[in-house]
């Protein structure tokens, strides 16, 4: 994990700095996912797509470090840094989004675990990336700054949004931005940022690939937009002077999680009966949910049918929300999304499916036996 540190807030000057302060993001380097040749280029598209976005039905759980972890004593955010944090999930939950959010009292329990340390600047794993760092005592998001100001409030918007699976706006392929290299290396090189050109290539002048972008048009706007200043910026012309987000989430922000994860447009949740297949029939980036009541307990299998890319999630509906209790994701392979768990009699269970592709859509069902 990279420690360098990310633009921390200066001191206002008064009414007359009315311009927000820029928010400098230093997200964590990742290696492109490599597909096997037998894929083609336009399944491996649609995979890359969606990848990083959760499952409808998904509730996130997510800690924040406090005193007595055993971490360093830097990770521990202030009730003030963790009230902010709460803030910003109901702000994303209140859009009345099909994935939910709590705050859990162990670090063994959440997928998402945040710091505070001043030093390692601000940054978050981008959508179930934060699945594949399984050891507790390490973070998925970090805040290098306060979140008790208006910059800070954003911070935590932007930084929740990576986890929802929102990349840098200003890296969107239909910006049409055209950087003065030089400058933006000679900037971010510099105090206090002091970031590496690997760095910099990857969280401001990398492209990022059509498909894997919100909408067809650059906002910018979105809390996922970095402040920046005059002169780093070549075109488009009206930008050269800089860009100045209005803070908060925007129009397109909102439209963006609501589409990727809906909620009351959500199609109603269909029941699955063992051995009885029900089709899919979704689109390329769609979910469906199904409710599942086992009337033995036993071990299930639970599985995808079709030529097909899916991630398959089973989740135990709770009072404190859906735990995640099993999951497959089969893309890129020859292999249907299967699990193999023992339920209970009684209880309920929700069974998220996520397409990435379909050979035939029509084709594509899931099962329980």
């Amino acid at each position: 994990m990279s420690t360098t540190t990310s633009k921390r807030p200066a001191a206002r000057q008064g009414k007359a700095s009315a311009r927000p302060i820029p928010m400098y993001c230093s997200q964590p380097l990742q290696t492109a996912r490599q597909f096997d040749s037998a894929v083609a280029a336009g399944r491996a598209r649609a995979i890359l797509a969606s990848e990083k976005k959760w499952v409808n039905g998904t509730s996130i759980r997510y800690y924040c470090f406090k005193r007595g972890d055993a971490v360093p004593a830097a990770w521990q955010g202030s009730a003030a840094d963790l009230a902010a944090v709460d803030k910003a999930f109901d702000a994303w939950a209140q859009l009345g989004i099909g994935i939910g959010f709590q705050r859990v009292d162990a670090a063994e329990d959440a997928a998402v675990r945040i710091g505070f340390s001043p030093q390692d600047g601000s940054w978050s794993y981008v959508g179930r990336d934060v699945l594949g760092i399984r050891d507790p005592l390490q973070r998925t998001m970090n805040f290098g700054w306060s979140l008790a100001t208006a910059y800070g409030a954003d911070t935590a918007l932007h930084e929740i949004g990576h986890t929802l699976g929102l990349e840098h706006e200003h890296q969107n392929p239909h910006a049409g931005i055209t950087w003065n290299r030089e400058a933006v290396i000679a900037y971010f090189k510099g105090p206090p940022n002091n970031w590496d050109d690997a760095q910099i290539e990857w969280n401001i002048l990398r492209k990022i690939p059509a498909g894997q972008v919100k909408g067809t048009t650059w906002d910018p706007d979105s809390v996922m937009e970095y402040s920046f200043d005059a002169g780093l910026i070549e075109a488009p012309a009206k930008y050269q002077a800089g860009v100045s987000p209005k803070g908060g989430l925007s129009y397109a922000d909102k439209s963006w999680v609501v589409e990727s994860y809906p909620g009351v447009r959500a199609p109603a949740t269909l029941q699955l009966k063992v051995g009885l297949s029900q089709l899919l029939k979704l689109k390329a980036g769609e979910t469906r949910n199904f409710e599942f009541v086992p009337t033995r307990t036993r071990t299930y299998q639970i599985a995808t049918f079709g030529t097909s890319d899916t991630v398959l999630v089973l989740f135990e509906v709770t009072p404190e929300g859906n735990l995640q209790i099993g999951g497959n994701d089969d893309s890129g392979t020859d292999l249907n999304a299967r699990v193999a768990i023992r339920l209970t009699r009684g209880r309920r269970y929700l069974v998220g499916v996520r397409l990435y592709y379909a050979d035939a859509v029509m084709e594509t069902s899931l099962m329980a036996w």
